[in-house]
């Protein structure tokens, strides 16, 4: 067996960034034929399981619509908080794209996450909010729930595989949201280790490389078939976790719609499907 070292995993994730192999998102859109998991895969060789947070942990929807209200109403706004929590997330692939595509250096979500209230506090009559109360609104995001099935599904699954983020969420954001809800996380990876954003193959590959695993090691879990998609590509196990409603109702992804190791209902379905 060939020895596998951190550094060689990280030079090797490097090289597919430096060669180029960059996917905007125009070329992963979901196809709208339902795909079925993988008949008879097994979770053999798979070591660690790496998620998407926002959609696919947290229900960052409600938890920001929420967040906004029990700020700003206090101090006399009266808006819809759900279509706030609606533009602000609007925002945040083109945001991103900015990033991936290199016409602005790589900064923390935290970053893109103020700049995007920023733009859309016109739209809501919060253009003289206080800087204060837009820095801690900005917090919203760091303040979000899980949904029911996540703490009971990780606690199986931890007696198994190692367990980490691979978001486009930063550090600080990730820690926040892992104490708030006590996530048993392993470490936390994904976008800022790699100075990128979801899916360029950095943020999947470097988050395998530093666990000193190699991608068919590790899985990513996910309830966007996009997220899964490029996962695959770059050579990751992957299934996917159903959130229907998680942009409100009739939204969200029942099923995936692209091919999957394994489809789960639940958190906790995936651990009994995971043997755990």
């Amino acid at each position: 067996m060939t020895n596998i070292t951190r550094r060689g995993l990280l030079k090797g994730a490097m090289a597919v960034v430096t060669a180029g192999a960059f996917v905007t998102r125009a070329g992963f859109a979901p196809t709208k034929v339902f795909a079925q998991a993988k008949p008879g895969a097994k979770a053999d060789g798979i070591k660690a399981l790496v998620y998407d947070v926002f959609g696919t942990c947290v229900d960052w929807r409600n938890g920001v619509a929420h967040d906004a209200e029990r700020i700003l109403k206090p101090l006399g706004h009266k808006i819809d908080w759900l279509a706030f929590a609606d533009a602000w997330r609007a925002l945040y692939q083109p945001s991103m794209e900015e990033v991936r595509s290199g016409r602005q250096p790589f900064v923390k979500l935290d970053i893109l996450h103020r700049r995007m209230l920023d733009q859309i506090r016109p739209k809501f009559g919060l253009e003289k909010l206080d800087k204060k109360v837009a820095d801690d609104l900005n917090l919203a995001w760091h303040r979000l729930d899980t949904w029911p099935d996540v703490v009971p599904g990780f606690v199986r699954l931890k007696r198994k595989f190692m367990l980490a983020p691979c978001s486009n969420g930063n550090i600080a954001l990730m820690v926040d949201i892992a104490r708030r809800n006590n996530i048993p996380w392993d470490a936390i990876l994904g976008s800022e280790i790699a100075r990128d954003f979801k899916p360029k193959p950095a943020v999947y590959l470097m988050t395998a490389a530093a666990l000193n695993l190699q991608p068919n090691e590790v899985m990513m879990v996910a309830a966007h078939s996009d997220d899964l998609r490029q996962a695959a590509s770059n050579g990751l196990r992957t299934a996917h976790v159903a959130r229907p409603g998680e942009n409100g109702p009739g939204t969200g992804e029942s099923a995936p719609r692209v091919p999957v190791d394994f489809a789960a209902k639940s958190m906790e379905d995936l651990a009994s499907q995971l043997g755990v």
